[in-house]
């Protein structure tokens, strides 16, 4: 599939929250830009020059052990931004951050985007909303890593995944491009653990696999089984940055909890 450069940066969920006035402040700053599939954008220590607004992309922030494994510290879609929590003080990356699906963002640099803060009152206040729904996805992961089991873990990491794609630009809106590797990466396991996990949701007709990646075929299922993780990570983003989180309009969630 060929990526095209968006034609607004309001493609992410955090730049079309912004006022008006706002958005005409940052816009000249901004740059569109396309992220292949394994796009490592910055290492553990690395400066950090940039703020990514995601538009279709998923980018995961993960620890890497001195002995290679790997384990998720959080996701990022279009419904935020990544690249400017560490970089209040250190201005360094703590992590590494990976493209796992493919497609494009929005990027500005750090020094401007600061600069934007600190000046523009309504701009900080949903900075500061997001970084706190983002610490609580955080806060919630390493509590569900340390007593859920995998398979619970593996539902909420698809349907956290299914939350943040753009479903326009797929060539099915619940189509994952996710390999057993990967996802086994992601949730610091073996693949061996996931291979088995996936196939039994496929046989509880939950998911679809196919080469290369994992159709969705019932959310709500996938929900139940999911750990109650997923949905407290997801209510924070709802409480915190309502309309800007990737999953409204999704559907089940919202009615299982209205």
């Amino acid at each position: 599939m060929v990526r095209k450069l968006p034609k607004d940066h309001r493609a992410n969920r955090f730049l079309a929250a912004l006022e008006p006035d706002d958005f005409t402040l940052l816009e000249p700053h901004l740059e569109a830009v396309i992220l292949p599939r394994g796009t490592v954008l910055y290492e553990p220590g690395d400066p950090i020059r940039y703020t990514y607004f995601p538009h279709d992309v998923i980018v995961s922030l993960v620890d890497v052990m001195e002995d290679g494994r790997l384990a998720e510290v959080a996701i990022f879609g279009c419904e935020g931004l990544f690249g400017l929590l560490t970089a209040f003080a250190s201005r360094e990356a703590f992590g590494r951050y990976v493209v796992q699906i493919p497609g494009t963002a929005s990027r500005i640099p750090l020094a401007r985007l600061h600069e934007a803060i600190r000046t523009r009152p309504a701009l900080q206040r949903l900075v500061l909303a997001y970084n706190e729904a983002l610490l609580a996805q955080a806060y919630h992961t390493v509590a569900c890593n340390a007593v859920h089991t995998v398979e619970a873990r593996c539902c909420r990491w698809i349907l956290s995944t299914h939350d943040r794609l753009n479903q326009d630009t797929l060539p099915s809106k619940d189509s994952l491009p996710l390999t057993h590797q990967f996802l086994a990466e992601m949730l610091g396991v073996q693949r061996s653990t996931v291979s088995p996990i996936l196939r039994g949701l496929q046989m509880s007709g939950l998911i679809e696999q196919r080469r290369g990646g994992i159709d969705v075929i019932d959310r709500a299922g996938l929900e139940r089984g999911a750990c109650e993780c997923y949905r407290k990570i997801r209510s924070r983003f709802d409480k915190f940055l309502s309309g800007t989180h990737a999953s409204a309009g999704r559907g089940s969630l919202s009615k299982a909890t209205d």
